[in-house]
């Protein structure tokens, strides 16, 4: 069992706060190099994605906490050798994550065969695993190479294991870790050898799996603030089967600490960091307190612990590029809208590059918010940054609902 802390029942506007304090988004923050790094490593990851209607989402993730920064800085930390801090790998999914945490992700290359059936698969056929030790050797004698450098002739059939053979090749040489991505050229992969990408300083002690994971779940849990057990699996992104006994000695150990919280549906218990318990009174006592307007992507670290939004904001998160339009509530890439301490709405945006339009295909509140004067100054203010950071000229708001927030939303612009 858990240990307790003795004590008041945790308000959710308490739980609230402290979870946006461990995500970094109470407050605005000035962005520097430092602070992308600082920021990285709080979160444990920045999930990666390719959907590209308005800036990617793992640029999103870090808008969301800085208002405009400069990507070049995000991408020299990266890519840049000399400079590099964070490296591309699968943390929860692919991920930007920080090199100081290398080797606590290597179970991650150890396994992703086994984890892996589109792999596996692959690795069963006649002359894969040649192909694979070719392909290494190649880029080993050449330098970095992106998938386009290896020519291929043969069928496209849509899936990903249907890839060209050297695309394939290149992924399971990338999720072992005998490649990593040294740069990105047009958002496409070139790919080099561990030991030309992987700067001498990081510490790669070989670690056991166990440790690495339970390593990944306590940041998991002080990145979370507030959560159940489950949700530790869904941030650290692993299997519940391994995690479990691990969360069970977490708890044993008094590492992670019951404590009484409301949510939505009534008080209930929920989990916390011992590390975070004096964060947890701060935010009970007022000292912290949301002051932050923005918009977070889909893919945002917040939605991670599944349901946890419902159970605290009311929120329902939902992503639907992947669903046919007709069954879309909200919109193919809806950016859902964190104003204070609540999540009060969401909207829907493409942009035309070639007009320099911001579109909002459809904006919404949630039920009950009323699109009172301030929060429309928040959300106007933080509208102004996104169009200037995305270099958009204009905005057009094609449904609002209300209708009436639209409407002011406009004019207070």
């Amino acid at each position: 069992m858990a240990k307790k802390v003795s004590g008041p029942v945790y308000p959710l506007a308490a739980l609230r706060a402290a979870v946006l304090h461990v995500q970094r988004l109470t407050a605005p923050n000035q962005a520097s190099p430092d602070a992308i790094l600082d920021l990285v490593t709080a979160l444990g990851y920045v999930q990666i994605d390719t959907l590209h209607v308005v800036k990617r989402a793992h640029y999103l993730t870090l808008w969301a906490r800085f208002g405009s920064y400069d990507i070049d800085d995000f991408h020299r930390l990266i890519y840049t050798a000399g400079q590099r801090r964070l490296y591309e790998g699968w943390g929860h999914a692919a991920s930007i994550i920080p090199l100081e945490h290398y080797r606590y992700h290597r179970w991650r290359a150890d396994t992703s065969i086994s984890y892996n059936p589109g792999f596996r698969e692959w690795l069963s056929k006649n002359g894969s695993r040649e192909l694979a030790a070719q392909t290494l050797e190649r880029i080993r004698s050449e330098g970095g190479l992106r998938v386009g450098d290896f020519e291929y002739d043969g069928p496209q059939r849509g899936a990903w294991y249907d890839w060209k053979p050297s695309k394939v090749a290149l992924e399971v040489l990338f999720a072992q870790g005998d490649l990593m991505v040294a740069d990105r050229v047009n958002f496409q992969r070139v790919y080099d050898v561990r030991e030309r990408v992987l700067p001498e300083w990081v510490d790669t002690t070989p670690i056991t799996p166990d440790e690495a994971r339970r390593f990944c779940l306590e940041q998991a849990a002080r990145a979370l603030g507030v959560f159940e057990s489950r949700h530790l699996t869904f941030y650290a992104y692993m299997r519940a089967t391994p995690a479990r006994s691990l969360v069970s000695a977490l708890i044993n150990d008094g590492v992670l600490v019951e404590i009484q919280g409301e949510s939505t549906n009534g008080v209930k218990t929920w989990l916390a960091h011992r590390d975070n318990l004096p964060l947890l009174q701060q935010a009970a006592d007022g000292d912290i307190r949301p002051e932050r307007t923005t918009f977070l992507a889909p893919f945002d670290s917040l939605f991670w612990a599944g349901d946890r939004d419902e159970k605290l904001w009311g929120f329902n998160q939902v992503l639907e590029c992947y669903k046919p339009a007709a069954e879309r509530v909200y919109g193919y890439f809806s950016l859902p809208i964190l104003h204070r301490d609540r999540l009060v709405g969401r909207f829907d945006p493409k942009l035309d590059r070639k007009t320099g339009a911001l579109n909002l295909n459809a904006l919404y509140l949630e039920p009950g918010v009323a699109p009172d004067d301030e929060l429309v100054a928040g959300v106007a203010a933080a509208l102004r940054d996104f169009l200037s950071w995305h270099g958009a000229k204009s905005l057009r708001i094609e449904k609002s609902e209300p209708a009436a927030f639209g409407e002011k939303l406009m004019r207070a612009l």
